[in-house]
């Protein structure tokens, strides 16, 4: 069975922060933060790991890859390309 073309462009895109996104790591509050214009969002769990592959570089399927290295009982194929999905949604990447 062959992925449906909007997957395979899905796998194939390179995910990286949008302009005036920012992403940091807070000491006091041990989470990784969004910076965005005239707002914060605090990152859950791996989120920010995931976030930190996004370089424009590596596509979808690398970052996948990496994650999947790292963390081989995770199912990290489709939770990640949602995530990152839904983050393209919001604007807070390109």
């Amino acid at each position: 069975m062959t992925a449906a073309p909007s997957a395979s462009l899905a796998m194939s895109w390179r995910p990286v922060l949008a302009r005036g996104v920012v992403l940091r790591r807070d000491p006091v509050r041990d989470a990784d933060l969004l910076l965005l214009p005239e707002r914060v969002v605090v990152l859950d769990g791996s989120a920010g790991g995931v976030l930190r592959l996004c370089d424009g570089v590596r596509d979808v399927a690398a970052v996948v890859a990496e994650l999947a290295v790292r963390h081989p009982a995770a199912p990290v194929a489709a939770e990640v390309a949602e995530f990152l999905g839904r983050l393209r949604k919001e604007g807070w990447l390109r």
